[in-house]
């Protein structure tokens, strides 16, 4: 079987430059690379935190994050890709500090299966975080 590991996930945004600033602000990512991508009418971003990489997209003429795709329960009733979702140590010690940064705290999991709890990024898209257990 042929080989491969974790190389990124991506979202769409409004505007690469707030984005850019979410994702430091908040979690704490720096910019790889910025670059163009003339296929896709693309300003660009690699960010990246350690060993994680998160590819932020500003095209041109793009449709705005649909409502229900902003909700997990909601989002989970159309076909595709959810959402990317990082292992955090505590859940309970990861709560206070992003609602210290003014992060928008879309929904949080406590079930007998896990802790986890999700937020909406500066354009609405869904981020996952999970307490293994």
């Amino acid at each position: 079987m042929a080989q491969f590991s974790f190389h990124h996930g991506g979202v769409s945004v409004p505007s690469l430059n707030d984005a850019i600033d979410w994702y430091g602000r908040v979690l704490g990512f720096e910019i790889e690379k910025r670059f163009y991508i003339d296929a896709a009418r693309s300003h660009t971003a690699m960010m990246r935190k350690g060993q994680l990489r998160f590819e932020i997209f500003e095209v041109e003429g793009a449709a705005p994050l649909p409502e229900e795709r902003r909700y997990p329960p909601s989002d989970l009733r159309t076909h595709g890709n959810k959402h990317i979702a990082f292992r955090v140590e505590d859940l309970d010690d990861f709560l206070p500090e992003m609602e210290q940064k003014g992060a928008d705290i879309a929904f949080v999991v406590r079930e007998e299966f896990g802790k986890a709890c999700f937020l909406r990024d500066c354009a609405g898209n869904l981020i996952e975080f999970v307490e293994e257990n």
